[in-house]
């Protein structure tokens, strides 16, 4: 009796085996290729009869050249309505906000507004500093002149200095020639 109990229970468990898991994969949008691939361009040249050198000859023909590669299309397809289930363009798609974004954006507001302050600073800095520098190229200039100037000076009066050196006084001719006039002297 023990042996038939036990054969309910062989076969309950063996009826409880586990649900295989089936993978199937998703079916691929519908989609032209148009609209997600431009198609290469092949266009196709007739040759005629020609010569290569004097000892080849070759008859006409037709020559393909790709034109053109095939590439993507990064135009933005048809925007999917709220209801579907199509993925919907990633560029149109509102920015995700938390507390976390808001703080560095606030940041970044702060830091730029800096950055704008010290770049009028420095820039009002650079036009007193340029105007220095024209007013000292200026101040160069007309120290130049002035020096030119009074060097030219200087030498005129070492001129007159030395011709008035080399001629002798008048009081130094007289002196030796007359006597100093006396009033009294009859």
């Amino acid at each position: 009796m023990k042996t038939i109990c036990l054969i309910p229970l062989l076969l309950l468990s063996a009826c409880s085996t586990a649900p295989k898991l089936v993978v199937a994969p998703l079916p691929s949008p519908t989609t032209e290729n148009s609209s997600v691939r431009y198609p290469e361009i092949v266009r196709a040249y007739h040759v005629g009869r020609y010569a290569d050198g004097d000892s080849l000859l070759y008859e006409q023909h037709a020559v393909y050249r790709v034109e053109q590669n095939a590439r993507w299309d990064f135009h933005p397809g048809e925007v999917a309505p709220k209801n579907s289930t199509l993925p919907r363009d990633a560029a149109f798609n509102p920015a995700p906000v938390n507390d976390a974004i808001v703080a560095e954006l606030n940041s970044q507001k702060l830091a730029t507004g800096q950055i704008l302050a010290q770049s009028r600073t420095l820039a009002a800095s650079l036009e007193q500093f340029q105007s220095a520098l024209s007013q000292s190229h200026t101040n160069w200039q007309q120290m130049a002149k002035l020096r030119s100037s009074l060097s030219e000076m200087q030498r005129r009066l070492d001129a007159l200095e030395a011709a008035r050196m080399s001629q002798p006084s008048p009081a130094a001719t007289n002196s030796s020639t007359a006597s100093p006039f006396d009033p009294l002297m009859p």
